[in-house]
């Protein structure tokens, strides 16, 4: 079968398509036809090498994707042919919180991941898909909408009514946008992009920020919320954002912190978290148990995800480029098969 595997550190050139043999069916495991694959920012740092918990060479690349059930082991009893599925993020982490050697087991990384046209999965690894999403849409949920609903709804507990700031409009920014607004919270969205906060306007935003035209944006974050500061920060920036989202924050507010797409060296002042009671807690996708409970709430909502663009298999490195790039809004696509 062909498969797209990263073989070295060399980022986006270390991506090669390789003819792979075909993975032996144990006896509870699941033969899945892959159909759609996205990518996340992840993706690129697992490319360039150093990744955390990321230094397997060669590994199938990607931790997303959707496809069909093929053929199932003899004692397998959760799957049958022809079931629409997504496997889990990370493979070992079935409910309850992780341990290390669970986080070991992270597709596209740690482990084989989904660009590949067949892989063969534990029967518990997987989830079923929305009645109501085709398999591009699947594709974009094991890991960036996992990581808002663990975000907002797990470790956060969001209520209707509380105001959540949402940084940029990347996959896993676009989906805590529309995950709050299902559940009846305020949303405030930062971008450097006019158009992008137009969008987000259009999937609900109640206000939003330009933060090249603000620089000192949580000071706009202060103005919308009558100088209160909001419940909950999605903060993908990371160090370089951080500060300014714990300004943002009310007193007693959570910031969840899940990426570090900027300035990944700054330093941090950590006394506003002190002074003002804060909670950072960090967040690193979430367990099948969290997906499950999604899952539920997307087909209840009937939310489709947001997708910027896709690309056919055969042209992965050039879905990478606009992945770099950073001109996308919500997720980006392969489409398999």
């Amino acid at each position: 079968m062909r498969a797209w595997r990263v073989v070295s550190d060399r980022g986006i050139e270390a991506l090669e398509m390789s003819d792979v043999p075909e993975e032996t069916l144990g006896t509870h495991d699941v033969r899945v036809r892959m159909r759609s694959a996205s990518l996340n920012y992840r993706d690129l740092g697992v490319a360039s090498g150093g990744y955390y918990r990321n230094n397997r060479r060669p590994v199938i690349a990607l931790s997303d994707g959707a496809g069909e059930v093929v053929e199932v082991g003899n004692q397998v009893t959760r799957w049958r042919m022809g079931d629409r599925v997504c496997p889990i993020f990370v493979r070992d982490w079935l409910e309850g919180p992780p341990n290390d050697a669970v986080l070991e087991t992270c597709l596209g990384g740690g482990i084989d991941g989904v660009l590949a046209e067949q892989r063969v999965l534990p029967e518990s690894a997987l989830v079923r898909i929305p009645s109501h999403l085709d398999y591009e849409e699947a594709a974009t949920l094991p890991c960036a909408a996992v990581t808002a609903w663990h975000a907002l709804f797990v470790s956060g507990n969001l209520q209707p009514g509380q105001t959540v700031l949402v940084l940029g409009t990347g996959g896993v920014s676009i989906f805590s946008l529309q995950l709050a607004r299902q559940a009846g919270a305020r949303v405030i969205v930062t971008s450097a992009s006019d158009a992008k906060l137009e969008r987000a306007k259009q999937l609900g935003a109640d206000a939003t920020i330009n933060y090249s035209a603000h620089p000192d944006w949580h000071l706009a974050v202060r103005e919308l919320t009558e100088g209160t500061g909001v419940d909950h920060v999605v903060e993908v920036g990371g160090p370089g954002t951080l500060e300014r989202s714990l300004k943002a924050a009310r007193v007693g507010g959570a910031v969840h912190l899940i990426g570090v797409l900027d300035t990944p060296t700054a330093k941090i002042g950590p006394l506003s978290a002190v002074f003002n009671c804060q909670r950072i807690q960090g967040i690193y996708v979430g367990s099948r148990a969290m997906f499950e409970d999604m899952n539920r709430a997307l087909e209840t909502n009937r939310v489709h995800p947001v997708i910027d663009s896709v690309f056919p298999f055969d042209e992965a490195r050039e879905a990478y480029r606009a992945l770099a790039s950073q001109q996308h809004l919500g997720k980006i696509v392969l489409r398999i098969s």
